[in-house]
């Protein structure tokens, strides 16, 4: 069954195959999302008298018992069907006959695609904040338990100055801010009502676009006809974007647990059930997780070029390519939830060592205290660096590795800030919709 078709008319099945790909497979993920737009259309075409509320009253009926059906499990698109929207419309008839045909007036193919997308993207965008807030709830929790715990910083992946445990996973809990900042606009993107644009010029029937965008919860329209088309592909790139910046997070700790596990820095360590070791080498635990994390969100990271490339130089309207949109980012969801779980999980469990600058190679990460006490002391800093430098050329740096460090300022080793961090990852869970989530308190 084809939308589309018209007496004598048929497609080649080669031509049909080619066109059609795995939109079918991503299409069952649209299901419940495609019922619930047509609720909206129904019931706003009742109300502006498009359909007698006898017809109506069926159809919403029978997209009732379609939707418990996919919320059981039971919905599939049978073969010989085109799409969900061919699959939930010929249900519909089967069960309730003629007023079943009606509920596409006023719609095309193309406005009944982009609302699907606009739904779906706004549940996952909101899981994948869920998922990102309970990581950077991980993050600071940890953060707060080792914030005495020192650690080396290094800059060219040489030694530089201390750092603390605490300040490494405090850093990667505000980039998660930075994150769901990107996260909050796709969110405010996919949060525009399609519906009633049609193929992109609109429709001579008086439809209530507003009553359709109240109905299903979005926060607005896209109010120009033509844009809510060309907002397919833009929305689920700049969604893309997002999803990307939390996999660069995630991707960059990720190689500092690498470097962190190795033999060589030994900072921190697993227990042995999660991580794996050698055919050859019994000494080996490798990090697999952290590994396994880094490529999936180097290949996250990629999406927003590939959307780019395949919406670039595109003309205004809708162009059949923008189905392929489905099968690059959908999948992502989940992938980058997997991700985020078990980087909560390696986190929770995470052992660190809490002598690590006790070592003799690190005697020189304490060269700028050094200088700092000398400056307190009425020494020029030039003066005081050069000092410390010549002591060093000669061998005859010392320095006292269990001194207390005085690192107040905001933000620094002895002053970390997880509370006004917390507080910015409020803020900007606020312009998630009109739901408010707040962040660990703990912190």
């Amino acid at each position: 069954m084809k939308l589309w078709n018209k007496d004598n008319t048929h497609t080649s099945a080669r031509v049909e195959a080619f066109t059609v790909g795995r939109d079918r497979e991503f299409d069952l993920l649209l299901a419940k999302h495609d019922v619930q737009g047509s609720i909206a259309h129904v019931t706003m075409l009742s109300e502006c008298g498009l359909m007698s509320a006898e017809d109506a009253q069926k159809a919403l009926d029978g997209l009732a018992g379609i939707a418990s059906e996919i919320e059981k499990g039971g919905f599939i698109i049978e073969d010989g069907v085109e799409d969900v929207h061919s699959q939930v419309e010929l249900l519909l008839t089967r069960r309730i006959g003629e007023a079943g045909k009606m509920i596409h007036s006023g719609r095309s193919r193309n406005d009944q695609v982009a609302v699907d997308i606009k739904l779906f993207l706004r549940e996952a965008i909101t899981r994948t904040r869920d998922c990102s807030l309970e990581l950077f709830n991980c993050l600071l929790t940890r953060s707060e338990e080792l914030k005495d715990v020192l650690l080396p910083g290094y800059t060219h992946l040489q030694v530089a100055m201390p750092s603390s445990f605490g300040l490494w996973l405090g850093a990667y809990a505000e980039s998660l801010t930075d994150d769901m900042e990107m996260l909050a606009a796709a969110y405010a993107v996919a949060d525009k009502n399609p519906l009633g644009s049609g193929a992109g010029y609109g429709s001579s029937f008086p439809l209530n676009r507003r009553r359709t965008t109240e109905l299903l919860g979005f926060g607005t329209l896209n109010w120009n006809a033509a844009y809510a088309q060309m907002s397919r592909g833009k929305t689920e790139k700049l969604t893309a974007m997002a999803l990307a910046s939390i996999a660069a997070t995630l991707g960059r700790l990720s190689m500092d647990a690498c470097l962190y596990l190795g033999q060589d820095m030994g900072f921190i360590s697993f227990p042995p059930e999660l991580t794996t070791g050698s055919s050859i080498m019994p000494h080996k635990k490798n990090p697999d997780v952290f590994e396994m994390i880094r490529g999936k969100c180097n290949r996250i990271q990629s999406l927003p070029n590939e959307l780019t490339l395949l919406a670039a130089n595109l003309p205004s309207g809708y162009h059949r390519e923008m189905q392929l949109t489905k099968e690059i980012l959908f999948p992502a969801f989940r992938e980058l939830e997997d991700c985020i779980g078990m980087m909560i999980l390696m986190i929770s469990h995470m052992e660190v060592r809490k002598d690590i600058l006790t070592a003799d190679k690190y005697k020189y990460i304490f060269s700028v205290e050094a200088v700092n006490r000398l400056v307190n002391q009425g020494i020029p800093f030039r003066e005081a660096y050069q000092q410390i430098g010549n002591d060093i050329e000669q061998g005859k740096f010392n320095f006292d590795p269990t001194q207390p460090l005085n690192h107040t300022h905001e933000g620094g080793i002895g002053n970390l800030c997880n509370a006004e961090i917390s507080h910015e990852m409020n803020s900007v869970l606020q312009r998630f919709g009109r739901n408010k989530y707040n962040t660990n308190s703990n912190a």
